[in-house]
C-alpha cells in the first residue's frame, strides 16, 4: 500500500450550484449563475478572494425547487473550491462565469448570509507520492484502455482528447479528467468527484466506464441500422433532380441560368467575375430547396447589385462649385474654401486621391447640410451613414454570409443604395461610436478611411475587394475626445465655430424665414419680418451654437402669423421688435450686461462654450481668516488649478502693488464664478482670478467697461487661449468697449466677427503688469482711466481701415 500526503484546510465561501454538471479540481468550467442568490454570491466572491465553492444539485432536486429559500439546501456536500477567471453580464441578463477547479471540499454546514449562501469548508487534498508506484501506474494505464474502447463507439472525432489524456499520468488528475469530459451522467461525476483517495476514485472511474461501455455499445448498433436505411437520401435527391428539370421545362425557379446571365453583363472586374461564377455553378450543384441554395442565391444577389463599376463624372469646374456652396450656405468659410481648393487641385491633375475631412462644431452649425450641397456641387450621389450608438464592427464589416440573417455592412449596404462607387458618403456623428464584446467599429474604420488601404476593402459578407478610393469620405463629430488617435490620424480636421450674431441673421433671411414660409403656405408678402424682429429673436428667444432653435422660433411665428391672418381676415402681417412678444410671449434668454459701476474685486471674465461665447464674472471676496482659499461655482480641476496660480502670483507681487506681504496668513480669499450649478473649467481665467485678487487686496476699482481672457503662468506670462471669435462677440454683446487678450492670439484677429472688430478697443497683452494697468482704475481717481505712452502714440498712429479694430493697444 503507497502512503498518502493529506493535506486539510477550513474555509467559509460563497456557494453556486450547479444544475446538470459537476466541476473538478485543475479543470475550467463555464457556467451561468441560475438565479439572483448565486448571481450574487458570484459578486460576492468576484469583490474579495474570487474563491468561491461550487457544487451541485442532488438528483431528488425539483427544477423549480424553492428549498432555498426555506433555509433547506439539495445541495451535495462535496464540491469544489474555484477561483474565478471571468465573469461578464449577458445581453439577457444573466451572470455568465468562467472559473478553474482548485480543489475538493466537503460542507460542514450551509447557511444564509444576507442575499446569498455560504458554506463552512472542509478543503482536503490528498496525494500520492511517486504518482502511487506500480499501482498509480496500473490504474492509469487501465483507464486508458477503457477509455479508448468507449470512444470506438463514437461518431465524432476523439484523436485529440486521446492524445491529451495519454500525456496524464497522475491517477487521480486523470479520474478527474475522465470524468469531466466522458462521463455522461451528473451522478457518475458526483461520485467521482466525492472520492478523495485517488486510487479508489480510479476504481470507481472504470465500474462507471464499464457499465457506460455496455450501452454505447447497444447505442452502435442502433445507429447502423439507421444508417443502412439512409440511402432513401439518394432516392430524395433524385427526386429533387427531377423537379428542377420539370421547373426548367416550365420556366420556374431557374435561378442559376438567371445569374449566370446577370453576371455576363455586369462587366465585372476579373476577380469578381471568377469568384461569381464559382458560387453559381456551387449553386447548380446544390438541392433545390436546400438551405445552402438560399445562402448562395442571396450572397449571388447581394453581389450583384453592388456598383462595381458605375460611376458619375465630378463636376472639376471650381467656380462653379463655389457658387453652388455660396448659394446653399452662408459662413463654413473654411469648409467651402477646402473643398474648392480640392476641385482646383483636381483639375489640374484629375488623378488626385479623394478627401477624407472632418467636420467637428457643436450641434446645428451646418456640418451635416454641407456634407449634402458639397455633393451637389461636385455632382455626386449622397449617402449618409449615421454612425450614432454603433457598437459592433459587423456595422462596418458586415457578417459572414454563412449566418443566418447575415447582410453586408453599412458601407457596401450605402453603395448599393446609390448605385455607383463614387458617391459622397457621409459618416454623421463619428464620435458617438462605442464598441462592446462584438468588436470595436473605430478599428473597422482604419481601413475604410485610409486612402492607401481602403483600394481593397474587403466585406465580411461579400468576401471580395472593392476599392472604396474613388469615394469622397466627409465624417462629422461634436467633439474629438472621443475619437481615438489613429483614426484621427487618417482626417483631415475643419472645425466649426458657432456663428454669430451676424452670421444667424443672413442664415434667417436668406434660408431659414423662406423655407417656413414654403411649408406653412405663406409668402413674403402675407408675413413680413424686420431686421430689429430678427435681432430680438436670436438674443432673447434662442441660446445655441447653431441655428436649429432658431429656425424652431420662426417656424412657431410663422404658425401664430398663420392664425391671425385667418382669424382676423388680413392679408399682411408685419412682425417688429415690439410685437414678437405677441406672439412668442415675453423674452426667454435673460441677456448679459456688464455692471452698471465699476466694482472692487468683479471682473468681467469671457469663456467659451458649446453655445459660443459668455460673460462670465468673477468675484473675490477678502475675509478676515487664517489663510484658507476657497473656490465656488461648480469650477473644475484646471480652474481650481489656475486660482492657485493666480494667488501664488499676486503673493509674489503685493509688495509693488502694496499689499500686505502676508495676506495669504492673515486672510481668507474666497474666489466665486456666478452661476454656480453650470460647471466650468480652463485655464483662460487666470488673468481675470489675477485683477480680481488685486482689485479686492488693494482696494482698487475696475473697469467695467473692459473684459478679458487669457491663461496666466507663475511668472505673470498672459499665455494663448482658444475661442477668440466667440468670446469677443459675447464681450461686444454684452455692452464691454475694451478686451484685454493675450498678445499671442493677434495672429488670430482675422477670423473675428467684423462687429466685433469695428466696436472693440483690442489691448494685446503679454505679462500680468499690462493687464492690471488697464484693468484697476488708479486709486486715487477712479473715474478716468489712465493711458500709456504707447496706447497714446498707437491711438495717433495707427489707422483703423475697415473690418480692422478701431484701436489696437501695444
Amino acid at each position: 500500500m503507497p502512503s498518502y500526503i493529506e493535506k486539510a484546510e477550513q474555509v467559509t465561501l460563497p456557494v453556486v450550484a450547479l444544475r446538470g454538471t459537476v466541476a473538478f479540481p485543475q479543470i475550467t468550467v463555464n457556467f451561468e449563475a441560475s438565479d439572483e442568490a448565486f448571481a450574487t454570491a458570484a459578486k460576492v466572491a468576484g469583490s474579495s478572494t474570487a474563491f468561491l465553492f461550487l457544487t451541485a444539485y442532488t438528483e431528488d432536486a425539483d427544477e423549480n425547487d424553492e428549498s432555498v429559500q426555506n433555509d433547506e439546501f439539495p445541495f451535495y456536500r462535496v464540491g469544489t473550491v474555484a477561483r474565478i477567471k471571468q465573469m461578464i453580464r449577458t445581453p439577457e441578463g444573466q451572470t455568465r462565469i468562467i472559473a478553474e477547479g482548485l480543489v475538493r471540499a466537503t460542507a460542514v454546514r450551509y447557511r444564509k448570509s444576507g442575499d446569498y449562501i455560504e458554506a463552512e469548508l472542509v478543503c482536503k487534498h490528498i496525494s500520492l507520492p511517486d504518482l502511487g508506484g506500480v499501482r498509480g501506474e496500473a490504474a492509469v494505464h487501465e483507464m486508458l484502455s477503457t477509455v479508448e474502447h468507449n470512444m470506438q463507439f463514437l461518431p465524432t472525432n476523439t484523436e485529440d482528447l486521446m492524445n491529451t489524456l495519454r500525456r496524464m499520468n497522475d491517477p487521480g488528475a486523470l479520474a478527474d479528467f475522465i470524468a469531466a469530459h466522458i462521463v455522461v451522467r451528473p451522478i457518475d461525476k458526483q461520485a467521482v468527484l466525492e472520492c478523495f483517495d485517488p486510487l479508489r476514485r480510479a476504481e470507481i472511474l472504470l465500474e462507471i466506464l464499464e457499465s457506460e461501455a455496455t450501452v454505447l455499445e447497444a447505442e452502435s448498433v442502433i445507429r447502423n441500422r439507421v444508417n443502412a436505411r439512409m440511402n432513401r437520401n439518394q432516392r430524395e435527391y433524385y427526386l429533387r433532380e427531377q423537379i428542377k428539370v420539370i421547373q426548367e421545362e416550365l420556366g420556374e425557379g431557374d435561378d442559376v441560368a438567371e445569374f449566370a446571365e446577370r453576371i455576363k453583363k455586369a462587366n465585372l472586374p476579373a476577380e469578381v467575375e471568377a469568384k461569381l461564377k464559382k458560387e453559381n455553378d456551387r449553386l447548380a450543384k446544390t438541392p433545390f430547396g436546400s438551405a445552402e441554395s438560399t445562402v448562395l442565391a442571396n450572397y449571388l444577389d447581394t453581389c450583384l447589385d453592388i456598383p462595381w463599376t458605375a460611376v458619375t463624372k465630378d463636376r472639376i469646374s471650381f467656380t462653379a462649385v463655389q457658387k453652388v456652396l455660396d448659394a446653399d450656405h452662408n459662413g463654413l468659410e473654411k469648409v467651402k474654401e477646402r473643398i474648392v481648393e480640392y476641385i482646383a487641385a483636381k483639375q489640374l491633375n484629375p488623378e488626385l486621391n479623394n478627401q477624407i475631412l472632418c467636420l467637428v462644431g457643436p450641434p446645428g452649425v451646418g456640418k451635416t447640410s454641407i456634407a449634402s450641397s458639397i455633393a451637389r456641387a461636385m455632382n455626386r450621389k449622397y449617402v449618409r451613414i449615421s454612425l450614432g450608438g454603433v457598437r459592433d464592427e459587423a456595422d462596418i464589416r458586415g457578417h459572414r454570409k454563412t449566418y443566418i440573417g447575415a447582410m453586408p455592412g453599412r458601407l457596401i449596404a450605402a453603395l448599393t443604395q446609390v448605385g455607383v462607387r463614387n458617391p459622397l458618403i457621409l459618416l454623421d456623428e463619428i464620435d458617438k461610436l462605442s464598441r462592446d464584446s462584438h468588436g470595436d467599429p473605430t478599428s473597422a474604420l482604419l481601413e475604410v478611411l485610409d486612402g492607401e488601404q481602403n483600394k481593397t476593402f474587403r466585406d465580411h459578407f461579400v468576401e471580395l475587394p472593392f476599392d472604396l478610393s474613388d469615394c469622397m469620405f466627409i465624417a462629422t463629430a461634436n467633439s474629438l475626445e472621443n475619437i481615438p488617435r489613429p483614426l484621427l490620424d487618417r482626417m483631415e480636421i475643419i472645425e466649426l465655430s458657432s456663428y454669430t450674431k451676424r452670421e444667424k441673421k443672413e442664415i434667417a433671411k436668406d434660408h431659414l424665414i423662406p423655407k417656413q414660409l414654403k411649408r406653412h403656405g405663406m409668402t413674403r408678402r402675407m408675413l413680413r419680418i424686420t431686421d430689429s424682429a430678427l435681432e430680438e429673436l436670436i438674443d432673447y428667444y434662442t441660446h445655441e451654437a447653431g441655428v436649429r432653435g432658431l429656425e424652431r422660433s420662426i417656424a412657431s411665428l410663422c404658425r401664430k402669423a398663420g392664425k391671425k391672418l385667418l382669424a382676423e381676415q388680413k392679408k399682411q402681417i408685419t412682425v417688429d421688435k415690439d410685437s414678437l412678444s405677441e406672439y412668442l410671449g415675453a423674452r426667454k434668454i435673460l441677456p448679459e450686461q456688464i455692471d452698471e459701476e465699476d466694482e472692487i474685486g468683479c471682473v468681467n471674465g469671457l469663456a467659451y462654450t458649446e453655445l459660443g461665447g459668455t460673460l462670465l464674472k468673477v468675484e473675490v471676496a477678502i475675509l478676515e481668516g487664517t489663510g484658507k482659499i476657497e473656490t465656488t461655482g461648480s469650477l473644475g480641476d484646471v480652474m481650481k488649478e489656475s486660482a492657485q496660480i493666480a494667488v501664488s502670483y499676486v503673493r509674489s507681487i503685493a509688495a509693488e502693488y502694496g499689499i500686505p506681504t502676508d495676506f495669504y496668513k492673515t486672510k481668507d480669499i474666497h474666489i466665486h464664478f456666478p452661476e454656480g450649478a453650470t460647471p466650468k473649467d480652463g485655464p483662460s481665467a487666470g488673468v481675470t482670478m489675477v485683477t480680481a485678487l488685486v482689485s479686492a487686496l488693494t482696494g482698487r476699482r475696475v473697469r467695467r467697461d473692459v473684459a478679458m481672457t487669457g491663461e496666466i503662468s507663475l511668472r505673470g506670462n498672459v499665455l494663448a487661449i482658444g475661442g477668440l471669435r466667440e468670446k469677443t462677440m459675447a464681450a461686444y454683446s454684452a455692452g464691454a468697449k475694451t478686451v484685454l487678450i493675450p498678445a499671442e492670439n493677434m495672429r488670430d484677429m482675422e477670423e473675428l466677427d467684423p462687429l466685433a472688430k469695428d466696436n472693440l478697443t483690442f489691448i494685446p497683452c503679454r505679462k500680468a503688469a499690462e493687464v492690471l494697468k488697464h484693468a484697476l482704475l488708479p486709486a486715487k481717481s477712479e473715474h478716468t482711466l489712465e493711458k500709456s505712452d504707447d496706447a497714446v502714440a498707437a491711438s495717433k498712429f495707427i489707422p483703423t481701415p475697415a473690418g480692422q479694430p478701431k484701436q489696437i493697444h501695444f
